[in-house]
């Protein structure tokens, strides 16, 4: 399983939606046809996840590229 936050980057950081602390969990990240495992910070409360941008960017374009390559 990949990780993309270490959890003392986010220890002070709240949920936007419900202002309570965030934990990492596991979590199955969907883009196109393609999912995978990886842990992410989850609000403990509501279960809102963050995303970080280099998820966002550099893994979702690495997917992409490999699935435009089949």
């Amino acid at each position: 399983m990949a990780h993309y936050v270490n959890e003392e980057d986010f220890i002070h950081w709240r949920c936007a939606k419900c202002n309570s602390e965030l934990e990492l969990r596991k979590v199955v990240v969907s883009y196109l046809d393609g999912s995978f495992p990886v842990e992410l910070p989850v609000c403990k409360v509501c279960g809102q996840v963050f995303i970080p941008e280099s998820l966002a960017t550099q893994k979702m374009l690495e997917i992409e590229q490999q699935m435009e390559d089949k």
